[in-house]
């Protein structure tokens, strides 16, 4: 399955629509605002809450809970790197790993078989990725991974 994440741009938050291969909208993405940290939440399109993101704080790196159906699943943790960026994910036994340019991602579980692909598409106003998922059962933890992710590298950048 395929999933398309969009950023809103003009937002006073991180704001995201998510989007279905055929682009009907299944979830919205809002961060809070002035919050200590990353404080984010995954909606459905009745405005009920899914899942949510915390980032832990006072870390010398990004390290962000990950929380669905009011049940902590793991945490992505931001490692030390020179090259090509990497997330230690202690949940299933899956690990991520990112390309040179911090564009494309992947996920693998303990035995290498691949999980979730993420791709940041250029050239659009505002962060864009598709995240490539073979097994649909694993949609919202995927969509989750990659949310963190994003907030992760913004947390490099602020």
């Amino acid at each position: 399955m395929e999933l398309l994440i969009k950023q809103r741009v003009f937002s006073w938050t991180d704001t995201y629509d998510v989007y279905d291969a055929n682009q009907r909208p299944l979830y919205f993405v809002k961060a809070e605002f002035l919050t200590l940290g990353h404080q984010i939440y995954l909606y459905d399109m009745q405005e009920r809450p899914l899942a949510s993101i915390h980032q832990k704080i006072f870390r010398f790196l990004p390290e962000f809970e990950i929380v669905i159906g009011g049940r902590s699943l793991g945490a992505l943790k931001k490692e030390l790197t020179l090259f090509r960026p990497r997330y230690n994910l202690d949940c299933n036994g899956w690990r991520v790993q990112g390309d040179v340019w911090g564009w494309d991602y992947d996920v693998v579980d303990a035995v290498g078989n691949y999980v979730l692909h993420i791709t940041k598409e250029p050239l659009h106003w505002g962060d864009t990725y598709v995240l490539h998922i073979p097994d649909p059962a694993n949609e919202l933890l995927c969509l989750m991974i990659a949310i963190a992710i994003d907030a992760a590298n913004c947390s490099d950048n602020d």
